[in-house]
This record gives structure tokens, C-alpha cells and sequence, in this order.
């Protein structure tokens, strides 16, 4: 793209496209507990539910990037935009668990093919900016998680069906993706961008498969983590807060709220707080603070436990596009190869990770398996305290 203009309302379309992610992936959030219900759920048999929305993506996100290819970006977005809006509204009608789990195969497919066209846009339209904007980009993805919470659990609170709000939603989505589609980049102005950029940064792609690469493997590591912690808030939060607090499921989205604000605020500031303070330092301070606030959301009062979501949301805020611009410079793995793979090992942590969520709930209590999220975000803390200290 040559015309400032042009590049401006692309980036703006590309935020309304996280946008809208969020508030689809948020909206599945607060369907939960209703979900829970209607079909009598234990917690083991749901957590099995949702590992089927984990396999969708995982399946559908390595053949994405051949639609990308053949398609270009800002088609592969229409035509998961399109399979999620149709999706959703039958997540919330579905009276058999075969059924439910069918559809949250294709659901989770979309996301995760949803998740890889809208991050490859946004890093093309970056490279043409030439400066960072990734955190900021995925903070408008936060903005809809809050708007996808909030908004469905006060049409529902107001007398609405849980049906014509989710329906609501979904033609909300899709009006959205039919205003953006023009803005965002076409297949030529992406292939000019990439060759641009390879070559201001004599950038040589190699087709060798680079997967278990140390650093790339660490990297993958770490995402997996950070995603899995992130998962665990979007697919238990609110039964946390139902079960164990006592919210009523028409407010039990409060916490996943409450933590998409925070998150959405830092990472709104990311690209500037990264800019100032060293990415590893911001990598191990908030890690740490995450990890308090999944111990905090265990306290019996609801004060503490909403702060508890807050602080998880400040401290990972800004992890994963930290780790995904150590993937982008890695030295001798391009980053076609780097990227995919790092993005595979988090999703996996997010799509897969409530699911053995589940089954640790039902062999214990969710409170240790909330538990063990604070854990595992101490290794991410660590690992990075001892990588800037021999490195």
C-alpha cells in the first residue's frame, strides 16, 4: 500500500476484526454455565466438551495457512467470521451432548483459523507501519472479550433469551466483517508488503522444517503456558465465581470481565511499555503478578477473587506478543516457520488446557487446578529470570 490513508484504515479495520474475535470467543465464555445446565454437565463431561473445541482449532490452524496463500487474509477472515456467526447461535439451542460436541468442533476450527488470518494481517500490516502495534492489536481483542461479557449478560438480565441475545450477537459479527471487508489488505498489497519488508531486512525464507528448534521449542513452551492460564479464565471463570462464590449465572461473567479490562488496558499500552522497560523484565514481573491473581480468585470474598481476575489480566497482558516478536527475530528460523509453530504450542494451551482442567476439577476441585495455573506461571517467571541471567 502506498497511500497513508489507505494504511490507516487498514489498520482500524484490523482492530475491528480482533474485535470481533473477542467478543465471539467471549460470548461462547458466558454461554458456559447455561450450557452447564440445560444438558446436566459434570464438570468432567464438559471438560471433555471443550477439548473438542481445542481439537477444531488445532486441526483447522496448520491448513489456514494454505487459505492465506490461495486466498489472501481478508478472505480467510470473511469466511470464518461467516462459519463462527452461524455457529454460535446453534451453541445455544443444542439439547444433545453429541451434538453440542459436533458444533464445538467447527466453532473452535473457526476460532483457531479465525486467530492465525487475523495475527498474519495484523503482522503485515505492522511491517508496513514499521513499528510496533501487535499489543495494541490484541488489546481491541480484550475491548471485545468485555464488550462480548458484559453485553450478552445484560440483554439476558433484561429479559432477553439466551437464544435471541447469542443471535443478536452473531448478526452483530457479521455486520461488522461486511463494513470492514473493503479496508483490509488485498492478496497483492500483502505480497507487497512481505517482499518489501524481506528485503529492507534481508530476510532469506528457507523451506526447511525448523519445529524442534531450541529457542522455538522454549518459545512454544512458554506460550503454551501463558494460553493455557488465559484458557482457564474464558472456559472456568464463570464457574468458579457460580459454584464456589455464589454469583448468579447471569453475573458469572463478571470475572472473565473484569480480567478482559485489565487486559485490555495493558495491552492498549503494551507497545510503549515494552519499548521502555526490557521485554524479559516485563515477562517475569508479570507472570509473577498472574500467578498471585489466580491464588487471589481462590479467596471467599468476591472483592478479592474480582481482583484476583484483574491481576492476571495486567500480568499476561503483554506475554504472548512479547513472545511473538522474539519469534519473528529469531536468527537463521524464518519466521514462516517460527511463528506457526509457537502459535500452535499456545493455542493448544488455550483450546486444550481447560479441558484437563476439567478432569483435575472432577478428580479434586477447580481450586487446585486454579492452582496449578499459578504454578505453572512461576516457571514461565523463572525460566525468564534464568534466561536474562545466563544469557
Amino acid at each position: 500500500m502506498n497511500h497513508a490513508d489507505n494504511l490507516i484504515k487498514a489498520k482500524s479495520a484490523t482492530q475491528y476484526i480482533f474485535l470481533i474475535c473477542g467478543i465471539a470467543l467471549s460470548t461462547w465464555a458466558i454461554m458456559v454455565p447455561f450450557v452447564k445446565e440445560r444438558l446436566h454437565l459434570n464438570d468432567a463431561r464438559l471438560g471433555m466438551l471443550m477439548l473438542l473445541l481445542g481439537v477444531g482449532a488445532m486441526l483447522t490452524m496448520p491448513i489456514t495457512g494454505i487459505f492465506i496463500q490461495r486466498l489472501g487474509s481478508r478472505k480467510t477472515i470473511f469466511l470464518f467470521v461467516l462459519v463462527i456467526s452461524c455457529a454460535l447461535p446453534l451453541l445455544s439451542i443444542m439439547t444433545s451432548e453429541y451434538a453440542l460436541g459436533i458444533n464445538l468442533l467447527v466453532f473452535g476450527g473457526a476460532l483457531g483459523g479465525m486467530d492465525v488470518a487475523m495475527n498474519t494481517h495484523g503482522a503485515n500490516v505492522q511491517n508496513a507501519y514499521e513499528r510496533p502495534i501487535m499489543s495494541s492489536l490484541h488489546g481491541w481483542f480484550s475491548v471485545g472479550g468485555l464488550l462480548g461479557a458484559l453485553s450478552l449478560g445484560f440483554f439476558i438480565k433484561t429479559g432477553f433469551s439466551p437464544i435471541a441475545a447469542v443471535f443478536g450477537i452473531s448478526i452483530l459479527l457479521m455486520t461488522v466483517v461486511f463494513k470492514q471487508y473493503g479496508h483490509l489488505l488485498t492478496e497483492e498489497n500483502e505480497n507487497q508488503i512481505k517482499a518489501s519488508f524481506n528485503e529492507a531486512h534481508s530476510i532469506k525464507v528457507k523451506g526447511s522444517f525448523q519445529w524442534l528448534n531450541k529457542r522455538v521449542f522454549f518459545l512454544g513452551v512458554m506460550c503454551f503456558m501463558v494460553f493455557m492460564s488465559e484458557g482457564a479464565i474464558l472456559d472456568w471463570g464463570s464457574i468458579l465465581l457460580n459454584e464456589y462464590q455464589g454469583v448468579d449465572k447471569e453475573w458469572a461473567g463478571l470475572g472473565f470481565a473484569t480480567f478482559s479490562v485489565a487486559m485490555a488496558i495493558m495491552r492498549l499500552m503494551g507497545d510503549r511499555l515494552v519499548a521502555r522497560y526490557h521485554p524479559e523484565k516485563v515477562v517475569i514481573y508479570g507472570s509473577s503478578l498472574a500467578a498471585i491473581g489466580f491464588l487471589t480468585t481462590l479467596t471467599p470474598y468476591l472483592s478479592l477473587s474480582l481482583c484476583g481476575f484483574a491481576l492476571i489480566g495486567i500480568g499476561v497482558a503483554n506475554l504472548v506478543p512479547i513472545f511473538f516478536s522474539e519469534g519473528g527475530r529469531l536468527i537463521n528460523v524464518p519466521a514462516a516457520i517460527a511463528m506457526p509453530a509457537i502459535t500452535s504450542f499456545g493455542y493448544a494451551g488455550q483450546l486444550m488446557g481447560p479441558a484437563l482442567l476439567g478432569y483435575i476439577a472432577a478428580w479434586m476441585t477447580l481450586t487446585v487446578a486454579f492452582g496449578g495455573i499459578a504454578l505453572l506461571l512461576s516457571v514461565v517467571a523463572i525460566a525468564y529470570f534464568l534466561k536474562r541471567l545466563y544469557k
